[in-house]
């Protein structure tokens, strides 16, 4: 287990490159910013020249592949960072110097077991693209089909898991904060990132991902997904069916090849939605980048290493928020976040109602491109703090990619009404799941597997309440008040090391 000098040592120097990079201004500034953070924070930056705009995404860069991965994910949470830090944030793309081929053809045979010649007639040695966690080449297998190979970097899991150690120790130090600090789960936070990222680095479970959302995208023949080649797949190599499209990125190419924006936007929306409300497993990283047109029209996505997935009362109840919003019955959403104990029972619903309405309403029927969205965040972010709402870790996956989807339709389509497009769909799909077909349905469901239980339920009650034996039953215990050692004992010696081996670091790192 990695020592608190080692993790006080790390967390230094990444602060000295945050604060190279003025990324500690907004922190150090924050009124809400206990004393002894805003001392750390000095030291910090002590001797350093900031630049007046602070650049987040730089700072991650700098830093290296976990902290592009962590600014990724702090990208989704402007209520923790702020707004104008998370605009700047996601802007991190995976965009690395690659490794080098003489050391990624080792990895690829060690990965499937054999020589490269064995799999592949060729493998282009100049990769089509570098990401923090691995990099993709184009390839022809031995039976003449395009392929892409995305491998992994090496050593990449271990400079990761060194990362989120210290991530984790930081997290749960600075909810020890208390207040906003506790309301914000730090701790739960860095825990879905380690899920997300170890899911990441282990390729058979992105190409499982692939595979069961191309089943399940069946019902959308506008939304292609590519094909696996499972016997050229392992845990640090994943190989895939090879895409001629065009990159979303690329809205003049898109426009020249005779594409509709309009129509891919929509596809877009609509196989978000499908994934996100109907199916509750989504792709969790669908910006420009992973996105492809086809020439038949198709929308195409690409690197399944990020995937959501939420269960279906969640789901009816994702619905059911977004076509309150969308028809501005926003009673109707207040109950839903009480229901779902996203709000403590002792807030007053209609208050709730009222507080959306505020948020609400001034955007309803607007192009996005006439929204807001900082203001429209500070809203709801108030909103969270007023009325005591912890964050939903379960749902930040999902937060973050309704965000970036949003930005890609718009980018695509600048005109296009996210609402008027979901409404349709969202109308739809809540008449068929609340409708008393349904509701009759779940009941029924429920009732047999209950029946199902009851077997299994007798047999636990018969164990825990068994026949009395020949012994008599004993007599009662007495209450004993035991001595413990004091618990601020602990925490003294605790603090008193801490503090010395802080002091030593600082002392030896400006010496």
């Amino acid at each position: 287990m990695t020592g608190s000098t080692t993790h006080l040592f790390r967390l230094l120097k990444w602060g000295r490159t945050l604060a190279r990079h003025g990324a500690l201004q907004g922190i150090e500034r924050d009124a809400l910013t206990p004393p002894n953070v805003r001392r750390l924070l000095r030291v910090a930056r002590f001797g350093l020249t900031m630049p007046a705009v602070p650049d987040y995404a730089a700072a991650m860069q700098a830093i290296g592949p976990a902290a592009i991965k962590l600014g990724q994910a702090l990208a989704t949470r402007p209520d923790l960072v702020g707004v104008a830090a998370a605009d700047n944030l996601r802007q991190l793309q995976d965009d690395l110097p690659p490794e080098p081929y003489d050391r990624i053809k080792p990895a690829i045979e060690a990965a499937l077991g054999g020589p490269v010649e064995q799999f592949f007639s060729s493998i282009d040695p100049i990769p089509v693209g570098a990401a923090s966690i691995a990099q993709v080449h184009r390839a022809v297998t031995t039976e003449g089909r395009d392929v892409a190979i995305k491998v992994l970097r090496p050593g990449v899991e271990e400079e990761f898991e060194r990362a989120i150690a210290t991530y984790e120790w930081a997290a749960a130090h600075v909810e020890l904060l208390g207040g906003e600090a506790e309301r914000l789960r730090p701790r739960l936070v860095v825990a879905y990132f380690r899920q997300w990222v170890r899911r990441e680095l282990d390729l058979t479970r992105e190409a499982a991902s692939a595979s069961e959302l191309k089943q399940n995208m069946i019902a959308e023949p506008g939304f292609y997904i590519p094909e696996i080649d499972w016997r050229r797949t392992a845990r640090r190599v994943l190989t895939l069916e090879w895409l001629d499209g065009i990159k979303l990125t690329n809205r003049d190419a898109l426009i020249a090849a005779g594409h509709d924006p309009k129509a891919l936007a929509e596809i877009l929306v609509r196989g978000f939605l499908r994934q996100a409300v109907i199916d509750g497993y989504f792709h969790a990283d669908l910006h420009q980048g992973n996105l492809f047109a086809m020439p038949n029209g198709q929308l195409a996505a690409i690197d399944f290493g990020i995937m959501g997935r939420i269960n279906r009362q969640a789901r009816l109840w994702l619905a059911e928020i977004l076509y309150g919003l969308i028809t501005g019955d926003y009673e109707r959403v207040a109950q839903i976040h009480f229901e779902a104990q996203y709000v403590p029972s002792h807030h007053d619903v209609a208050e709730f109602a009222t507080a959306l309405r505020a948020v609400g309403e001034p955007i309803r029927g607007l192009p996005v491109k006439e929204i807001s969205v900082s203001r429209m965040l500070d809203g709801l972010f108030a909103i969270t703090r007023d009325f005591d709402m912890q964050t939903q870790p379960h749902l930040l996956l999902l937060q973050k990619t309704m965000v970036m989807e949003e930005g890609v339709a718009t980018a695509l389509y600048p005109d296009i009404n996210m609402w008027e497009t979901s409404e349709p769909f969202l109308k739809d799909w809540i008449r068929s799941e609340l409708g008393p077909e349904a509701f009759y349905a779940d009941k029924l469901v429920e009732t047999v597997r209950a029946l199902k239980r009851l077997p299994d339920i007798i047999r636990k009650i018969d164990a825990s309440y068994p026949d009395p034996g020949g012994a008599p039953p004993p007599p009662p215990l007495s209450d004993v008040t035991l001595i413990r050692r004091p618990a601020w004992l602990g925490y003294a010696l605790t603090a008193i090391i801490a503090g010395a081996g802080g002091a030593a670091i600082v002392l030896a790192f400006f010496r």
